[in-house]
C-alpha cells in the first residue's frame, strides 16, 4: 500500500509573517511596541507649549532678577550698571530690610503653626460630625475673599478712635479694659498673623479633611474598641495616614506666607502710602525699592530681595521636605 506524504508545513513564524517557507523573518525583539511609539511622537508637541511657558514667564525672569540684582538700574530709559554685591550690601545694611525679614518669619513660623493647629483641631471635630462637610464650606469661605476686602474688614474692627472705636475696642470699653492701639507698627504684625489664621485655615481644613476621607473607617472603629481617646486615634491614626499630606500643606503655607502683603499695607498703613517699615514683610520691601515714595527707583536693591526670597523660600521647603520625610504608610 502506497503512503502518502503531505507536503512540509511552513514554520509558524513565516505563517504569522505572511512570507513564504524558508524566507528569513527580521527579528522584532526589543523593538517598542507600535502604541508606545505613538506615545513617544505626542510627547514633545504637549510638551513644548508648557514648557515655552515655563520658560518665559518662570525660568527667564529668574534668571534676569538674578543678573538685574548685581547692577544698579533705575528703569527704563536707564541702562544697568554692575555694581557686583553693592546691592546686597545695602540691603543687608538696611534697617528696613532687617524688620521686614523678622516680620516675614514670624508670619511663616508664628502664623503656620497656629494655622495647623486650629486646622488639626477641627479635622478632629468635623470627622464625626453629621454636618461636617457643611461647616468645612462655610470655614472655607473666607479664603476666597480677596486679602484687600479682609485687611479692610479687620481695619474696621481693630480702629482705635476715641470718638468712634471699632468693634474689638467697643467690646473691651463695654467690659471695662481700656481701649487698645491694635494697629499701631509694633501690634500690627500680631492682628494679621490672627487675620491670616482666621483666613487660612478653611483651606488647610479642607485639604486635611479630604486627606481623612480617605481613611479607611474600621481603623478608627478598632481605635474605639481598644479605648482610644479622641486625641489618640488623631496621633496613631489620622496624622501618619496623612503625613504626606500634611507636608504639602506645610509647603504651600510656606510659599504663600512668604509673599505677604496686601494685608499688612492696608492694615499697617493708611491705605495711600506705605506703612511704618517696622510693619514691613520681604514683598512690601520689594514694592518700595521699585514703586515706593522714595524718590529714584532701585530695581537692583529690590531684585537682591526678590533673590533672598526665593533663596529662603528654597530652604525653608527643602528643610521642611527633609524633616517631613517618613516611610509612606499603605492602607
Amino acid at each position: 500500500m502506497a503512503q502518502t506524504v503531505s507536503p512540509r508545513a511552513p514554520r509558524a513564524d513565516a505563517v504569522r509573517a505572511g512570507s513564504a517557507p524558508g524566507r528569513k523573518v527580521p527579528s522584532t525583539a526589543g523593538a517598542p511596541a507600535p502604541h508606545l511609539l505613538r506615545r513617544r511622537r505626542l510627547f514633545w508637541p504637549f510638551v513644548l507649549p508648557a514648557l515655552a511657558l515655563y520658560v518665559v514667564f518662570l525660568v527667564g525672569p529668574a534668571i534676569a532678577t538674578l543678573v538685574l540684582s548685581f547692577t544698579r538700574w533705575s528703569g527704563a530709559g536707564a541702562a544697568p550698571e554692575f555694581t557686583g554685591f553693592d546691592q546686597y550690601r545695602q540691603m543687608f545694611a538696611s534697617e528696613s530690610f532687617g524688620y521686614a525679614f523678622g516680620n516675614t518669619l514670624v508670619y511663616i513660623v508664628v502664623g503656620g503653626v497656629g494655622t495647623f493647629l486650629f486646622a488639626f483641631l477641627f479635622t478632629m471635630v468635623l470627622r464625626n460630625m453629621r454636618a461636617g462637610k457643611t461647616i468645612r464650606a462655610i470655614l472655607f469661605f473666607p479664603n476666597i475673599v480677596a486679602p484687600v476686602a479682609l485687611g479692610m474688614f479687620f481695619g474696621f474692627v481693630f480702629k482705635y478712635n476715641p470718638s468712634k472705636q471699632g468693634l474689638a475696642n467697643f467690646v473691651a470699653q463695654a467690659l471695662g479694659l481700656p481701649a487698645a492701639k491694635f494697629l499701631q507698627p509694633e501690634n500690627v504684625t500680631w492682628v494679621v498673623i490672627g487675620a491670616l489664621i482666621w483666613a487660612s485655615a478653611g483651606f488647610y481644613i479642607t485639604i486635611l479633611m479630604a486627606a481623612v476621607d480617605r481613611i479607611p473607617p474600621y481603623l478608627y472603629e478598632d481605635a474605639e474598641l481598644c479605648g482610644a481617646s479622641p486625641w489618640q486615634q488623631f496621633r496613631a491614626v489620622t496624622l501618619p495616614l496623612t503625613w504626606d499630606v500634611v507636608g504639602i500643606a506645610g509647603v504651600l503655607w510656606t510659599i504663600g506666607a512668604i509673599k505677604i502683603f496686601e494685608m499688612v499695607f492696608v492694615l499697617a498703613g493708611p491705605g495711600t502710602y506705605l506703612p511704618p517699615n517696622r510693619a514691613w514683610t520681604l514683598a512690601i520691601y520689594v514694592y518700595d525699592r521699585s514703586f515706593g515714595a522714595q524718590g529714584t527707583a532701585e530695581y537692583g536693591v529690590a531684585c537682591a530681595c526678590a533673590v533672598v526670597m526665593i533663596v529662603l523660600v528654597t530652604v525653608l521647603v527643602l528643610a521642611l521636605r527633609r524633616v517631613m520625610r517618613r516611610e509612606r504608610l499603605e492602607y
